[in-house]
């Protein structure tokens, strides 16, 4: 039952009872307390009582819950740990302010456990060792801040949480969770996933432009926003995330956007995605662990490259806090409680006397080394300026510039910076924000439900899954034409349900096709000669696009730059379409070639790098018709599917 608070914060702090803060709304702070229960899986948090009925849980879900998906991750045992509430109160924010301290919490031993020039090495070897050979199209590395706090772990939380509710703006979540050993504290800007009333939500933001002195203004934004890289990284967690609501919306999810997510010190850039589940929230919870913008994409791909490459566990970083309240009414068959699920991101941890703020960049095929070095110290800054541990309003941290003793100076403001206009405002950038979408597909952007029957209506199609869940938006298109799709992952589809679909399409996934030893890549060329052997019919996708080159006797090359997340016209077959690409092999050809034996090309005219292929019951497309850089990709998809459903007709 919501109502006052029933002790003092200062009292629950001195107690040891259980408690969590949370601000959401700008006015109030929730406080709940109740017992702490850990449990192993996403379906053991207790949502209902012994007699069957519903309660609210606050979840702190780590990291290494992936391993419920089946993907890789350095396990530290973290708990899935539950704050079962049995009180809740509200507190208006002002009050709330009055009673928590105000004093600055000192750091001794402060720095990050991973060298500058430690970091930029991890990034290069990053970007030559697997963007540069397929492995995927962006990957988010992390470093840990850390330092000795000698204060008592609920006064640490509580003089924390009081200068990010003060300081702080912009965040979606401003919390504060004090379990027995344990303190998370942080303002997340990011919702990784929401589900209320049947409508689930996510909150895909990327590109991170730091404040320089003096504050941020529509001059020094703009410059942000016209870069490529920003926009580009932007463009590809939105695809990596709309994998995600394919797979638990029936109507796959719609974007808005783009926004600008303004905070303190930073300003990011975000969409907002939706659609409609019927799911229970701890199942949309599982499906979407966890958020591209701080793991990587592919999803899969990024938990072993992350494993490769980062040398601690990552405890609840890139986790999410998973609250789970009861709903008013359900109906028949509807999930009992509403999900409200912030990225456990920008939060500081304080576990046996020592202070842990992990901070990441997402590094992609152009990044430079010290560029995202300093993209850390940013966010390091942003979260310790946060909570009073740094000056808060610091100078510019560049690349070269970044000595992590500069992060452990202690600070003496005692009034917060007045609120600045809001930078969305500026009409020039409105402009900048809304030529993005420009770009991108409209099939994604606009109301999909047409009413009408698709052209392959009663038709049906298999979708073999290579651990590229772009699967996922390709079965929500194919559906849209028509299709009854259902979706098997590699490892899992039989020869018969091979032999049985009226229709199979290959999928895509990460790695270098050429390489014999990798189990995946031999199945994914087995589906593909079975298929064709059969002359049944069969659409190959990226990485299977490129296997069925090779089949046909076509060389298949490595590019000399990575195409991830690049979106470029080209011509299929007489017809321009403007695609997007996640490609670091090439199926290649002689410049001006437009057969191989029985196979019609589609290649660049001067390189030979082969866009798509059709022949006698199959069709292939090297970009990703399903990707929202797709913009001709429905029209393009349709074309390949009528060529290989139809070939006796040719």
């Amino acid at each position: 039952m919501t109502g006052p608070a029933p002790l003092s914060l200062r009292e629950l702090a001195a107690r040891g009872i259980p408690f969590a803060l949370i601000a959401r709304d700008g006015a109030t702070v929730e406080v709940l307390t109740g017992e702490v229960i850990d449990v192993a899986l996403l379906a053991d948090i207790p949502l209902l009582d012994a007699s069957g009925t519903p309660r609210e849980v606050l979840a702190l879900v780590p990291f290494r819950q992936v391993t419920e998906r089946g993907f890789e991750c350095h396990d530290d045992g973290a708990p899935l740990r539950c704050l079962v509430v049995s009180e809740r109160g509200a507190l208006p924010r002002d009050d709330v302010l009055a009673q928590l301290p105000g004093e600055t919490v000192p750091l001794e031993d402060a720095g990050f456990d991973i060298a500058d020039e430690a970091y930029a090495d991890i990034v290069r070897r990053v970007i030559a060792d697997e963007i540069g050979r397929g492995e995927g199209a962006n990957f988010v590395i992390r470093r840990d801040f850390t330092a000795a706090v000698g204060v008592e772990p609920a006064t640490a939380a509580l003089t924390w949480f009081r200068a990010l509710l003060e300081y702080e703006r912009g965040a979606y979540w401003t919390f504060a969770v004090v379990t027995p050993g344990h303190v998370a504290v942080g303002a997340s800007p990011e919702a990784h996933v929401s589900a209320q009333d049947g409508v689930v939500t996510m909150n895909p933001i990327s590109g991170t432009f730091r404040h320089p002195a003096g504050g941020a203004t529509p001059e020094t934004l703009s410059e942000f926003l016209e870069s490529t890289k920003e926009t580009e990284e932007l463009f590809m967690v939105v695809d990596e995330e709309l994998k995600m609501m394919s797979a638990v919306c029936s109507d796959g999810g719609r974007i808005t956007g783009p926004h600008l997510k303004e905070m303190s010190r930073l300003t990011h850039t975000e969409y907002v995605l939706r659609g409609r589940s019927r799911l229970d929230p701890r199942d949309i919870l599982r499906e979407t662990m966890f958020a591209p913008t701080v793991t990587g994409s592919p999803m899969q791909n990024a938990c072993t490259v992350i494993t490769r490459h980062e040398r601690t566990p990552r405890g609840y970083y890139s986790g999410v806090a998973a609250l789970f309240t009861p709903r008013p009414t359900v109906a028949d068959g509807e999930p009992t409680h509403d999900l409200d699920a912030p990225i456990l991101i920008r939060t500081a941890y304080l576990e046996g006397g020592r202070l842990r703020v992990p901070v990441g960049a997402t590094l992609v095929r152009h990044s430079d080394p010290y560029g995202e070095v300093g993209e850390t110290h940013g966010k390091a800054a942003g979260v310790l300026g946060a909570i009073g541990a740094i000056p808060r309003d610091p100078a510019p941290l560049l690349a070269a510039e970044v000595p992590a003793a500069a992060l452990s100076a202690a600070i003496d403001e005692d009034a917060p910076a007045a609120e600045p206009r809001r930078l969305a405002d500026d009409p020039e950038i409105a402009a900048l924000l809304g030529s993005r979408n420009a770009r991108l597909a409209g099939f994604w952007l606009n109301p999909q439900e047409t009413g009408e029957p698709g052209p392959f209506a009663g038709r049906s199609a298999l979708v073999v899954d290579a651990e590229d869940r772009f699967t996922t938006m390709l079965a929500h298109q194919l559906r849209h034409l028509g299709l009854d799709v259902t979706i098997v992952p590699w490892s899992d589809v039989t020869d018969d349900q091979l032999d049985e679909a009226e229709l199979v399409v290959s999928g895509p996934g990460p790695g270098d096709p050429r390489d014999p030893s990798n189990p995946r890549l031999r199945r994914m060329r087995e589906v593909v000669a079975r298929r064709r052997e059969a002359r049944r019919p069969i659409l190959a996708v990226c990485l299977s696009h490129q296997i069925l080159a090779d089949s046909v006797g076509i060389d298949l090359a490595p590019l000399a730059a990575p195409h991830q997340g690049l979106q470029k016209t080209v011509d299929v077959f007489g017809m321009p379409a403007s695609i997007g690409f996640y490609n670091t092999f090439t199926a290649r050809v002689a410049a001006g070639v437009a057969e191989v034996g029985e196979t019609e090309v589609a290649a660049d005219p001067a390189t030979g790098d082969v866009y798509a292929l059709r022949g006698p019951g199959y069709a292939s497309v090297q970009g990703h018709l399903e990707s929202i850089l797709s913009r001709d990709g429905m029209t393009t998809l349709e074309r390949l599917v009528s060529h290989a459903l139809t070939p006796l007709a040719r």
